[in-house]
Parts: structure tokens; sequence; C-alpha cells
């Protein structure tokens, strides 16, 4: 395994979200997507040599590779292998029709030290609004002109910051089951995928997010969503982080899934504000007997 890139403290951000990014944040954290500013786009840690070097690094299971040319949903079927290494594939990246995202980039401690950096200045609305900022977690996705991300969703309160290149999200409205349907969320958070069935008919009910460098975009927990690769090769920095709130509507949804195979055809979890506290717990105090957790 390759040694992983150091963090020199002279390349620490300051200040990487401006004034008016922080007050569209505190006003639309945590259910309403928006667009924010960041100064993020030459930090060393984000250029290819460094992510290659950092990609060959991580362990197999934080890297994920494969071509680019997917449609808008896999629908089941899983994306071709591009046949040549991670490094390669990302130095590479303008020419080798990929894509290519690394898992938990904090493993790197000067990656951590990063993600940590740029949280801290989002903290205070954070941990105002949905309480202790948990689980905080980066990943990086380098893609080639032209590839799709095809339609998913993920746990995690998100901000996609756009390091170089452009693409645009489209994102659907969170819980809405018209566009991930319930039984879908309970397979998934009691231990199914996350990728979700595509329909042409969804097409036009999305909104379109264009993002540019310096750009960064809030993505709610559980948006549907898929992204669109512009014309030049694009390097994207997510960074991430959970709440109770984000766990107890997650745990909420695997006690449904029991209630369903018992007959019962339960109500979804609410969106926050509520609590989803019972079912939640039913779900901790169910997965604890069993030994799941």
């Amino acid at each position: 395994m390759n040694q992983m890139p150091a963090h020199p403290s002279s390349i620490r951000p300051v200040d990487t979200f401006d004034e008016t990014s922080l007050h569209a944040f505190a006003a639309s954290y945590p259910e309403v997507p928006h667009k924010l500013v960041h100064r993020l786009g030459h930090h060393p840690l984000m250029q290819l040599d460094a992510l290659a070097t950092l990609a060959e690094a991580l362990p197999p299971a934080s890297v994920e590779y494969n071509r680019a040319e997917l449609p808008l949903g896999l629908n089941g079927a899983k994306a071709p292998a591009n046949g040549i290494g991670i490094g390669e594939t990302i130095r590479n990246i303008g020419s080798a029709g990929s894509w290519a995202a690394l898992k938990n980039i904090e493993q790197c401690p000067a990656y951590g030290q990063l993600l940590m950096d740029l949280l801290e200045q989002l903290r205070p609305v954070i941990e105002a609004r949905t309480g202790a900022m948990l689980k905080p977690q980066g990943f990086v996705f380098v893609t080639s002109p032209g590839g799709v991300t095809p339609y998913h969703f993920d746990p995690e309160h998100n901000i996609l910051l756009q390091i170089t290149g452009s693409k645009q999200m489209t994102m659907f409205p969170a819980g809405n089951p018209r566009f991930a349907p319930d039984e879908t969320h309970e397979s998934y958070h009691t231990g199914g995928p996350r990728d979700l069935f595509w329909r042409d008919d969804l097409l036009g009910k999305g909104k379109v997010w264009p993002l540019s460098p310096g750009e960064a975009l809030y993505v709610p927990v559980m948006s549907p969503h898929f992204v669109q690769n512009g014309p030049a090769p694009s390097v994207s920095l997510s960074i991430t982080w959970r709440s109770e709130w984000s766990f107890a509507e997650a745990d909420a949804r695997a006690f449904n899934s029991l209630l369903r195979k018992i007959g019962i055809r339960p109500r979804a979890p609410g969106r926050w504000p509520a609590t989803n506290r019972a079912k939640a717990m039913g779900w901790r105090l169910y997965a604890k007997a069993r030994g799941l957790r």
C-alpha cells in the first residue's frame, strides 16, 4: 500500500465558504437544497496526482470505479469495469471514459483534517438545528467527460463541492414515494442497495442544478438524484455528516420493514423536524436482541 499524502499546515483551508453561503445554509438546512460558493479549487489535495496517490493507498473497499458511459438508471444491472487500475484511471481521467469514487477519505489524516476544517465552519448551524454532527465522512468523485452517475439516494446530509470541470445534478424531492418507494428505503436500511429504479416519466419532475468550479450544492438526506458530467474531466468533493434525526429516520424505515413482513402497511417516517422516536427505538431494541448492532 502506498503512503498516504501528508498534510502540511500551510495548505489548511481558511473560510472556504463565504458569509453569503453561510447565511444561505443557515436559512435552508436541513431540508431545502441550495447552492453555496467555496474557495477550495486550487487546494493541493484536490489535484489529480494527489487523488491518484490517495486512491492507490486506500483499502480496496474504499475505492469504486467503472465505465462512465451509463444509463440514468442501472435498474439492477452492474456498472461495467473499465479494465485499468485506479491510479491510471484518475491520472488519465480525460481519456479513460471512467467514473471513480474514493470513499471515506478521512482514513487518510491529511484528508481527514481537510474534511473537519470544512465542516467546522458549518458546525454551529448544524448542531443548532439537528443536534450533534455525527459520523463526518468525505468522498471524492473523479469523472470523465460526459460520464453519468445513475439514479440513487444517500443517507447523509451532504454538500457537494465542484472543484474542476462541470456537471449537473437532477434532484427529486426527499421523502416522496413517487421517486423513491418506501419499500426501497426499507430494503436499504436493512442491508440492500441504494440504487433506485429509473423510469423515463420521472425526467421532467426533478430540478436540475448545474455546478461549475467554485460552486457547491447542499443535498438533503435521501434526496433521489442522478448526475451528468460536462464536457471536461470533473473532480468533486462531498463532505457529509449524520445527525440523530437522520439515524432515527433510517431506523424507523428499518422498523417499517418488520411491520411490512407481518402484513401491516406502515406509515412512512416523518421528515424533519419529526423525531420518529418510537419506531427508531423499536428497531434499535430488535437489532440489539438479534445481535445486528
